[in-house]
């Protein structure tokens, strides 16, 4: 089982080292890092080869065997995923994104997952800004919905509050199904879509983040409460 994850510079170098470390923990041990050009540079002076040791250099934060590749200009997170095809080389892929944070790894869900997809999800009080899910009568997934009524107009209003996260479990499919992805109306491939075309498929799992979640690209300004979060509660655990 391979790993693709997305990252973005942030004040916080401890946010990335936690995701990866999630990762590990898992049961991934090789990584594509994508970023951006502009950062690719730092963010391998940060992480090197992929072992990577805490401040006094006492304990092991990760070992993990890195790729790096570059994400010329934003297109999406489905446009990041697609760029994993040869690393992946047929193999399951393990989706997090470099600016979320977990208090549980979710270690056995991702173990016990089977045929198709999965994403973990969280109620969230402002489903608009998330990709949610809808269900049917009979509560399976009947669709995902990016933004409704801004990025997916066929819904004025969420459908649901169980906001998609950042971290989403593929079978070696997944590039056939981004292959013929076109943009968004916000000029990106978009992974809602991915997860959609499961959905039809019926082969979309949908597991609920137990405890804590924190979304950064949404709310970096609450970094210094997540910390104290951690200190009480632990991470990835």
């Amino acid at each position: 089982m391979h790993a693709v994850h997305r990252l973005r510079l942030v004040p916080l170098v401890e946010v990335l080292q936690l995701d990866l470390q999630l990762l590990q923990r898992v049961g991934v041990r090789e990584v594509l890092l994508v970023t951006g050009q502009q950062h690719a540079g730092q963010f391998i002076d940060l992480l090197g080869n992929g072992r990577v040791q805490s401040r006094g250099g006492d304990q092991t934060l990760f070992d993990l065997e890195l790729t790096y590749k570059v994400q010329v200009e934003p297109g999406g997170i489905a446009q990041v995923v697609g760029m994993a095809r040869d690393f992946a080389s047929g193999d399951k892929l393990v989706v997090c994104l470099g600016d979320n944070i977990f208090e549980h790894a979710h270690a056995d869900a991702i173990a016990s997952w089977g045929d198709g997809a999965m994403v973990f999800v969280k109620e969230v009080p402002d489903p608009e800004n998330f990709g949610v899910v809808a269900y049917d009568g009979d509560g399976g997934v009947a669709d995902i919905v990016e933004k409704a009524g801004v990025v997916d107009t066929r819904y004025h209003t969420p459908p649901s509050t169980d906001a998609v996260v950042g971290l989403y479990c593929f079978p070696p499919d997944v590039f056939d199904i981004i292959e013929p992805l076109r943009p968004s109306s916000r000029g990106e491939l978009e992974i809602t879509d991915v997860n959609r075309e499961y959905a039809r498929r019926g082969l979309l799992q949908v597991h609920r983040v137990q405890g804590w979640w924190h979304d950064g690209g949404k709310h970096w300004g609450d970094l210094a409460d997540v910390g104290r979060l951690i200190e009480e509660t632990g991470v990835n655990k």
